[in-house]
């Protein structure tokens, strides 16, 4: 079946892409960013420049895309964000089992209050991840 056809504020328009969340931030260290997010099984989707020390990169996972800028930014202050976003991977577990021995848990995995497994981890830049499903 064939999604209905749109404009450009229809979710079907052939310019949004399958990705429904993006995040533009700032990182102190675009090489570092990069080996941590590898690690926590992100897709390396993007660098510039191609060789030489990053300036900028796009990772995704799970439906998310994530884009690192460093250098001279437009934002003055260092990295920082008062929240977490979340991720929806095929398992929290097989997640927290790739990871063990290479990244440290922030929390987690663990059974939420409010009925959710999750597992949280901080990146080197202080984002934290949340990586949730029903438990």
């Amino acid at each position: 079946m064939q999604p209905p056809a749109g404009g450009l504020d229809s979710p079907y328009h052939p310019c949004v892409p399958d990705e429904r969340v993006s995040a533009i931030l700032k990182t102190a260290d675009v090489a570092r960013t990069i080996e941590w997010y590898r690690e926590a099984g992100f897709e390396l989707r993007g660098v510039h420049p191609e060789t030489g020390e990053p300036t900028w990169c796009e990772l995704s996972r799970d439906g998310v895309v994530l884009q690192f800028l460093g250098g001279e930014t437009p934002w003055s202050d260092p990295p920082g964000f008062t929240g977490t976003l979340y991720f929806y991977p095929r398992s929290v577990e097989a997640l927290a089992k790739e990871v063990e021995g290479r990244i440290e848990p922030a929390w987690g995995p663990e059974v939420r209050e409010w009925g959710s497994r999750e597992l949280g981890l901080r990146d080197p830049n202080g984002y934290f991840l949340t990586f949730t499903e029903d438990a």
